[in-house]
């Protein structure tokens, strides 16, 4: 087992096989000078009071970080290779940062895995974000295992306990590394793909944690030992089946049901390859409905890898309902199958080959009004990687990047939720403006866009209108930082929100943001405001209605480190076009961002969608201007939104609003607006730009996508009651299991941990004999189980109750006399009379 982390010293007394140490830094060291390495070594293979997952392991140390925690891609590229050349098994990787993605750092890994290395790497929760903005990212974490207060060894020779992700990449690594040297007489059966599809299949969901806090569930040492013990090769899907009704495990899915004309809803599959290194999907996906549970409402779209490597591969499935179903409600169901296929290995003829089923299960509802539907804009939204994307907040200077992908199931959840739970279905456009229909959609929500838009966006979006966060290129300069990696400065592509774009798209409407950087806390009627590195409004039509308050000048203080007083500053702007549509801007998001969250703002947002999509603000913030204590109105926090819907103001903002001509300069006026980074690379990353002659211009607009609809092949036949059980694998008959030389060692002072079994199962699996039920089904297994022993107590109290009932019924038994004293007796008397 490797172990890529901050080094280790050489007599240390916890360790019994440390094979190799090696250095990779720039450092003239191989010792561990933080204590991070000696730790993560000691969860693994430990060996002394702090014991390890597999003590009798031999580790190799690769140092990769400086005592500085300073570490290079370069470094981790010399190192995996060499680890590649020293045929590591094991491979440990507790590191994490946004970086994570660098590509050379992401083929190696594959590079290592398709030979045979299994990785356990740093994850924490929460889905993928590089499949944004067209795609839905993947389930993740896999699993979950003990990170708080785990023990571990220390530098000076003692036990530590530490928490985190580094803490949790370590046990699965010692756990991988214990089942796989249990396991050496299956040969190549065990391979990077059987070991997570076992670790996956054996895992026990935790109640009430939705599947990308939990994946799989929590790990379950002893049931991967069994399943890999009787594993035969083969494929499989995570997550297993797709119910978007099941509460809270599915959750983002399940939050929201489906209904005629809504985007599709894209589930990213991972196909688990366990045959071979290398496959591939033969012919295509086939979707079977179920007629009786209305599986024909659904319309299902596939998107798959070509070639499943290094081990896996990825299914995404889009999801959609039927103009039949535009005003029916109720349960729809189908699955949908597909075939795995990998080369033979050595000896053998045939390709292998492996037959799954992926269950599908939707609630369907009729469709919802206009005003309650929004529209959220991903496609406009860039991350880091690939580009120096800075973060929203300035004050977050431990957290330089903005790296979440600004999505609505990731650091906007909360928003999300919130809007849902006030009954708006949101619903996620990952392509140009060009390819909605705006007559669907009550309000379109425009959210930190980093992107630029295409002409033909803006042409549209003034049309839809008219029918029916920071950019300071001086302050941008300012939090520039010097990269060691590539040994440059890194200069921002855009600002945390691409002001110049945005004004390029509002300008069409005599709108614009400012330049200005503003930070500062302040009310809106009893609700308490922070606005963190928010902008303000600089154009407004003259009709519109603003609301100013007091702010600070952010900008200036990271430039000259003086804080500057900015009075009234313009920081929410409402127009309604006579006869047209509705706009509302505010400055700034990070009020809905919930990574660096300081005070929510949810009920300003739905305020806002109220205001857009009816046009009636109601009277929700009360009486701001003569008393900011004054007590709410009953409408609850929906300002708004009526705003957008009905175009009423209410009082609370009406008070604190003024004639936009009054506090801005008019349409026609000279007014400075934000301008373009000079020398931006965003074109290097852009959806919208390419660059010509070293000057960015739009691209082509690409064509709308048109999903082609797989063909429904029904089924006349009703669905399983019960989607979910626990993964299943196939395995070799468990009367070949031989684990007798499994030996259960107590050690004296040495607390078992906490789990789900008992002595009895440790015997039992001790003895040859599987302790666990065939099909892992944990859950069912347990409620069958206690069933079966509360009818048993029941009838052994009844059959005990019966018993005493009866004995005591009987009273005292009369004496008898024995048999053998009365025929003594009768042949006495036969002896007398013949005498006589």
């Amino acid at each position: 087992v490797a172990v890529f982390d901050t080094g280790l010293s050489k007599n240390h007394p916890h360790f019994k096989k440390i094979k190799e140490r090696t250095n990779w830094t720039n450092e003239k060291t191989l010792d561990d000078g933080l204590g991070h390495g000696t730790f993560v070594a000691g969860v693994i293979a430990s060996s002394k009071e702090c014991l390890g997952f597999a003590p009798d392991a031999e580790v190799h140390i690769y140092r990769v970080f400086t005592n500085n925690q300073v570490s290079y891609t370069s470094w981790f590229l010399d190192a995996f290779n060499y680890a590649i050349l020293k045929r590591i098994n094991v491979l440990n990787l507790s590191i994490g940062g946004p970086d994570f993605m660098d590509r050379p750092f992401v083929d190696k890994v594959w590079e290592l895995t398709a030979n045979g290395d299994n990785i356990a790497k740093f994850s924490s929760r929460g889905m993928t974000t590089w499949e944004l903005p067209a795609g839905y990212g993947r389930v993740k974490p896999d699993i979950v295992t003990y990170g708080s207060s785990v023990s571990g060894s220390s530098i000076k020779g003692e036990c530590r306990a530490l928490s985190g992700t580094s803490v949790a990449s370590p046990v699965v690594a010692g756990a991988v590394t214990l089942l796989a040297s249990g396991v050496l007489h299956r040969g190549s059966a065990v391979n990077p793909a059987s070991m997570k599809q076992a670790l996956m299949a054996s895992a026990r969901r935790l109640s009430g944690i939705n599947m990308f806090e939990q994946g799989h569930g929590k790990l379950d040492l002893l049931r991967a030992y069994h399943l890999l013990n009787t594993y035969q090769p083969q494929a499989s899907l995570s997550p297993s089946y797709l119910d978007l009704t099941e509460c809270p495990y599915m959750w983002p899915y399940c939050s929201q049901p489906l209904y005629y004309s809504g985007m599709p809803t894209v589930v990213n599959v991972t196909i688990l390859n366990g045959m071979g290194v290398s496959g591939k999907i033969v012919e295509q996906p086939v979707w079977n409905p179920y007629l009786p549970q209305n599986g024909h409402f659904l319309k299902v779209n596939f998107t798959y890898s070509e070639v499943l490597w290094p081990w896996s591969g990825y299914l995404a499935v889009s999801i959609s309902v039927s103009s039949e179903a535009k005003g029916w409600e109720g349960v729809a169901q189908g699955h949908v199958t597909l075939v795995v296929e990998s080369p033979p290995l050595d000896g053998e003829t045939e390709p292998r080959r492996s037959n799954l089923t992926l269950a599908v299960k939707a609630k369907i509802v009729p469709t919802p009004p206009r005003h309650k539907r929004v529209l959220w804009d991903q496609f406009h939204n860039l991350r880091y990687p690939p580009g120096y994307f800075p973060r929203d907040n300035l004050r977050m200077k431990n957290d330089p990047l903005d790296w979440n992908g600004d999505h609505i199931h990731t650091n906007f959840r909360d928003m999300y939720q919130h809007l849902r739970n006030a009954g708006y279905y949101v619903e996620v456009l990952g392509v140009p403006y060009t390819c909605f229909d705006a007559q669907n959609y009550g309000v379109l929500l425009v959210v930190d866009p980093e992107e630029e838009f295409f002409p033909e966006e803006v042409t549209k979006l003034k049309r839809d209108v008219e029918s029916g966060s920071l950019y300071n290129t001086t302050v941008m300069k300012k939090v520039k930082f010097y990269d060691e990696n590539t040994r440059q400065w890194w200069i921002p592509d855009t600002g945390a929100v691409n002001i110049p774009a945005v004004n390029d798209l509002i300008g069409v409407l005599g709108m614009a943001f400012g330049d200005t950087v503003l930070e500062g806390e302040f009310k809106l009627g009893r609700h308490a405001m922070f606005y963190a590195s928010g902008t303000n409004i600089a154009k407004f039509p003259a009709s519109g209605q603003i609301i100013s308050v007091d702010l600070k000048d952010q900008g200036k203080e990271v430039l000259d480190g003086a804080s500057v007083e900015v009075p009234k500053a313009s920081i929410l702007g409402l127009y309604e076009k006579p006869g047209g549509g509705r706009i509302g801007l505010y400055g700034d998001s990070n009020c809905l961002d919930s990574a660096h969250m300081h005070k929510d703002c949810f009920w300003l947002l739905e305020a806002l969608l109220d205001f857009c999509n009816s046009g009636n603000l109601p009277s929700v913030l009360g009486d701001m201007a003569s008393n900011a204590d004054a007590v709410l109105p009953s409408e609850g926090a929906d300002a708004l939104l009526d705003f957008c819907n009905s175009g009423n103001l209410p009082s609370v903002l009406g008070d604190m609003a003024s004639n936009a001509d009054a506090v801005l300069p008019s349409e026609g006026a000279d007014v400075r607006l934000p301008e373009r980074m000079s020398g931006s690379h965003l074109h290097r990353y852009s959806k919208v730009l390419e660059s010509n002659l070293d000057k960015a211009r739009p691209r082509p607009l690409p064509a709308c996508p048109k999903l082609v609809w797989a063909k429904a092949v029904p089924l006349n036949k009703s669905a399983p009651s019960n989607l979910y059980k626990s993964a299943k694998l196939l395995s070799i008959h468990t009367s070949n299991l031989d684990v007798s030389s499994l030996k259960i060692n107590h050690i004296p002072g040495l607390e078992p941990l906490p789990g789900n079994y008992l002595d009895s199962d440790l015997a039992l699996i001790a003895a040859g004999r599987p302790a666990l039920d065939s099909d892992f089904d944990d859950e069912e297994a347990s409620r069958s189980s206690k069933g079966r022993y509360m009818i048993l107590g029941v009838f052994l109290v009844i059959v005990v109750f019966v018993v005493c009932q009866y004995w005591d019924s009987r009273g005292k038994p009369k004496r008898r006399k024995s048999r053998i004293l009365k025929l003594l007796q009768t042949l006495g008397h036969k002896v007398s009379a013949n005498s006589v």
